[in-house]
């Protein structure tokens, strides 16, 4: 103490961050940036290394408008077991050097159980962000992360009111859900200015609202030679109405090669940054995707989606939303985008919370869990 009966500045509340995959740190970059001015936190991000990606180079995290990871542990690729025991060892050593008072993990891919494990038999406090998505469909790894997640953190940060219904459903006690919105469309509306000014459809020889664009990467649809063969060919087929953008997933191209399904029409890209990325699904006609996040920007977006899966665990985009199910029957495909360009295209949608604030309600979260405890 400088003077008698001065009181020392309570040291600031410790952070830690589990990221595995590119897409955590989309959701993550909100929450980032909401903490940036605040000196009452110190925050670390921990890249568990789970999914490489070329394109996570410091340009990335410049659009992101936020830093490189602190911590990489390079747990790289292997089973779903490997994967969650690797990180599970190499989050143990960082609890102990970081010793949050808090853990956040994003998602549901391996890195957000595995850490959640550990923390949990450690007794360290560990938020969800995008909790209670289900798609009640067992057979997907993701949902197992998802309700064993959900099972064991302190605070359950949900997207959307569905979410709060399916953790209530559970038996998850109440005041451990928090609807906070979606953080996805916090990164998506904060970069959208952006990405649009950048005008990305030019380089690619189109005009807004006049293409599709596609993504593809989930084993159900691109491991399998019969339903990557269908799918190829009703998206050749769309391509005769008009122009097919599709940034390959590495996964995808891979099995293309392998299958010999080399597409007539469709125009084969390598995978774009996340400014040319959400600045093309924003001047799409049509989107075709098996992917989570975008049946959310599309919703926002007002730009049709037709989602090439059985199910979704985000079934608020359908409900309140432009989504459509179409599973991977290519007449069901064909019909759905036949109905889609035949008519007007739809406005945006307002969901309730998405609205760009999600990363300032779950600081809100955190300092009255903290300020509750004292």
């Amino acid at each position: 103490m400088s003077a008698a009966g001065a009181q020392e500045a309570p040291r600031p509340r410790r952070l830690v961050s589990v990221v595995g995959a590119r897409p955590n740190f989309m959701k993550l970059a909100p929450l980032v940036r909401a903490l940036a001015p605040r000196r009452d936190w110190t925050h670390v991000i921990v890249h568990t290394g789970q999914h490489y990606d070329a394109n996570m180079s410091d340009v990335f995290f410049d659009e992101l408008e936020i830093g490189a990871p602190d911590i990489h542990l390079g747990v790289g690729s292997g089973s779903h077991a490997e994967q969650t025991a690797r990180v599970m060892l190499a989050v143990d050593e960082v609890l102990n050097l970081a010793t949050p008072d808090l853990m956040v993990v994003v998602g549901d891919v391996n890195s957000t159980l595995a850490a959640t494990l550990v923390a949990s038999k450690r007794g360290v406090a560990v938020a969800h962000v995008e909790a209670g998505l289900r798609s009640y469909d067992r057979g997907m790894p993701e949902e197992i992360n998802r309700v064993l997640t959900d099972q064991l953190a302190t605070l359950l940060l949900t997207p959307s009111a569905d979410a709060d219904a399916n953790l209530e459903r559970e038996g998850i006690a109440p005041e451990r859900i928090h609807c906070v919105g979606n953080v996805m469309i916090d990164s998506l509306l904060h970069a959208l200015p952006r990405a649009r000014a950048g005008r990305p459809w030019e380089r690619f020889g189109l005009q807004p609202a006049g293409y599709a664009l596609i993504t593809l990467h989930r084993p159900s649809n691109v491991d399998e030679r019969a339903k990557l063969r269908d799918l190829v060919t009703v998206l050749d087929r769309l391509a005769d109405r008009l122009p097919v953008l599709f940034p390959v997933h590495p996964r995808t191209r891979k099995m293309i090669a392998e299958f010999d399904l080399a597409p007539r029409r469709i125009q084969l890209v390598d995978p774009v940054g996340y400014l040319d990325f959400i600045g093309l699904e924003s001047a799409a006609r049509l989107v075709l995707t098996d992917s989570g996040g975008m049946q959310e920007e599309t919703t926002v977006l007002g730009i049709p989606c037709l989602t090439l899966r059985v199910n979704t665990e985000r079934p608020i985009t359908v409900s309140q939303g432009t989504n459509r199910i179409v599973g991977q029957d290519p007449v069901r495909i064909w019909d759905a985008a036949e109905e889609i360009l035949a008519a007007p295209a739809p406005l945006p949608r307002a969901v309730e919370k998405w609205d760009g604030h999600a990363a300032g309600r779950i600081l809100a979260v955190f300092d009255a869990f903290f300020m509750a405890r004292e």
